[in-house]
């Protein structure tokens, strides 16, 4: 059919797009980055564009998909974790996507919630150390995890999020 013919064509250019994205981060932006905050930013950013693939793609190709998605958010991870402020955006922005990334397309609720609490808590823990200029960028990250694990919990069947006007039937 004509809108088959049509995704067919549109995920096949979104895959042209991020393979040319992927492939500057891995031959270009990645080798060349010498600060932890880069390295995170980048390893994010290709984690970002492997989930994007894996949202539209199928069978092997999402599985390959997801899988370079993980690898690229743990490395960032990892670094972010030894050198980036618990309060800074990157690391929230980090928190955010791979924990979007694990419920969305992973298929990991709990760890999901558990990725996004754990970077909520910690940078609330921290909120007096942010700087003004960050201030504003990381409570809307905030802010966007804790949307996050209002809906997500809810959707678990876990009503101890913040739902009290609604009545479950």
């Amino acid at each position: 059919s004509i809108a088959n013919n049509l995704q067919k064509k549109i995920e096949e250019e979104l895959s042209t797009l991020c393979q040319d994205v992927l492939s500057l981060l891995n031959s270009h932006l990645l080798p060349n980055s010498t600060s932890e905050e880069s390295k995170v930013f980048f390893n994010k950013m290709k984690g970002d564009y492997h989930r994007y693939m894996a949202e539209y793609s199928t069978d092997e190709a999402r599985e390959n998909a997801a899988e370079e998605a993980s690898n690229a958010y743990k490395v960032a991870e990892d670094i972010a974790a030894k050198h980036i402020p618990t309060t800074h955006p990157l690391r929230l922005g980090l928190a955010l996507n791979y924990s979007v990334f694990l419920y969305e397309i992973a298929n990991a609720p709990e760890k999901a919630c558990s990725v996004a609490k754990q970077a909520f808590d910690n940078a609330i823990s921290e909120l007096d150390s942010l700087t003004e200029e960050s201030y504003r960028d990381s409570t809307l990250i905030m802010q966007l995890l804790r949307d996050n694990l209002t809906l997500w919990t809810s959707d678990m069947g876990n009503d101890d999020a913040d739902d009290d006007d609604e009545d479950e039937n």
